[in-house]
């Protein structure tokens, strides 16, 4: 029998999976691994690339980008958010279905995401959404190949907040489809009294957005989403969660035998409510950045394994969208773009400086995500039979961003002037390399739409 020949052979590598790390190299062949292994045997392969001294990852999936397309391609759109992605080591990404315009909560919309998607460098899902007037959408959502559903517990631009009566039809609806729901955690009642009370005072100031959306209100909506899945039985994804207690939420509803899941970003881990003050509006968000003590306790939340995923939730606009809160915090745009730096981000705040084990780096960023959204036999792994998504870091690779490094559309960001410890050097997307040294190298469209399963229900 003829020896099968890899196409690619990674050798000499610090291989890290969710479960251990080692010294060895993955082979390639027709876009899948075809081998894992320690050491440096011999391999009969077309091309061998050694990564002495480069860490070799799985390609991370990050859960929750705005691409902002079909309607609003000005903020960022597929083909520069693609290019981000595979410039910061992702090779599959979930869009959500705001910021565009019409936003994904029905057939025709989700339609024409689609089309806008198709020029992915690298491999996308896409995100459904649960609004007030949807619910007789929500199958055919399904039956389009949404991977999940979102919904706001607070009012977004161009996407209807979800109330209690639409949050729990919902959730029945899309439990039925063996799917699940993410929510934006924040009470309404609570984050606008208390704006309007501060702007009655005149506040206008960056520390006058943290006071008008407290922890106390990411936590009263926490427990009414967790309780009407626990009155529904659907699984829950709380997204972007911004303080421990918030996680410690989450956690208990999991020893209660409930299918819920946490969500932080890493913006969260590496910057404070200081540096909104610092920044400026580049920095404002939803939920917002909290005090220094908060971003610590979130990080032992981490640290401890609390954490299911760690996703961008790249926001991006124009630079005038961010300037307009320059005298009033509140007329900014809240959203940060930060999908090209979550690798060297925690490989920094989190490896270097507060030893967080590569393996639960991993977890975090590339299989938990995947199976999430019921990808982890392909995505997330170095597994034989997995897609071959890998990325290559150089661990010791010590930079400082500059706006001319990004490959967003609008090239702003509050990670710009970060100084970061480990670098992408190579992003693989199916065994082809998309990413290398700089510079994009793979073709737009190469990526491929991932779907969720069909359910009898659907």
């Amino acid at each position: 029998m003829t020896a099968v020949i890899a196409d690619l052979y990674f050798r000499n590598a610090r291989v890290v999976t969710e479960e251990r790390e080692f010294l060895g190299g993955v082979t390639v062949a027709g876009g899948r691994i075809a081998g894992v292994m320690e050491g440096d045997p011999s391999v009969a392969a077309r091309d061998s690339i050694d990564a002495t001294g480069l860490l070799l990852l799985p390609g991370l999936v990050d859960a929750h980008v705005h691409f902002s397309e079909p309607g609003r391609g000005h903020w960022e759109g597929f083909e520069t958010g693609s290019r981000a992605a595979a410039a910061g080591g992702v090779t599959t990404f979930v869009e959500m279905p705001l910021n565009a315009h019409p936003p994904t909560t029905d057939a025709a919309a989700l339609a024409l995401k689609q089309a806008a998607a198709a020029v992915s460098h690298v491999d996308y899902a896409l995100w459904g959404g649960l609004v007030d007037d949807n619910l007789n959408d929500l199958a055919d959502l399904q039956h389009g190949g949404v991977v999940g559903y979102k919904a706001f517990m607070v009012t977004a631009t161009d996407f209807a907040r979800s109330d209690r009566r639409i949050l729990r039809a919902g959730m029945e609806q899309i439990a039925g489809f063996g799917s699940f729901l993410a929510v934006h955690a924040e009470d309404e009642a609570m984050t606008l009294r208390l704006a309007a009370e501060l702007r009655a005072e005149g506040r206008r100031d960056r520390l006058a957005w943290g006071e008008s959306r407290p922890i106390a209100a990411e936590l009263a909506a926490i427990d009414e989403a967790i309780a009407l899945a626990d009155a529904t039985g659907a699984r829950l994804h709380i997204v972007h969660v911004s303080s421990a207690a918030g996680i410690d939420r989450i956690s208990a509803a999991k020893r209660r035998g409930m299918k819920v899941t946490a969500e932080t970003c890493p913006h969260y881990l590496c910057f404070d409510e200081t540096d909104l003050v610092r920044l400026g509006p580049v920095a404002k968000c939803a939920p917002p950045l909290r005090p220094p003590a908060e971003r610590e306790r979130l990080w032992d939340r981490v640290l401890a394994g609390a954490v299911d995923v760690i996703a961008s939730d790249h926001s991006p606009c124009l630079w005038p969208e961010k300037t307009a809160g320059d005298d009033d915090i509140f007329a900014a745009w809240g959203g940060i773009s930060g999908l090209q730096s979550t690798l060297p981000a925690l490989l920094t705040e989190g490896v270097e400086r507060r030893g967080l084990r590569l393996t639960e780096l991993v977890r975090m960023t590339a299989a938990a995500p995947a199976r999430l959204f019921g990808f982890g036999d392909r995505k997330g792994r170095l597994a034989v039979g997995a897609d071959a998504d890998l990325v290559l870091v150089d661990p010791k690779a010590a930079f400082v961003l500059a706006a001319n490094d990004l490959f967003y559309r609008n090239r702003h960001s509050a990670y710009v002037g970060a100084q970061f410890t480990g670098s992408v050097n190579r992003t693989i997307s199916r065994g082809l390399t998309v990413y290398h040294d700089g510079r994009i190298v793979g073709p737009a469209g190469h990526g491929r739409r991932l779907e969720a399963a069909p359910t009898r229900e659907a």
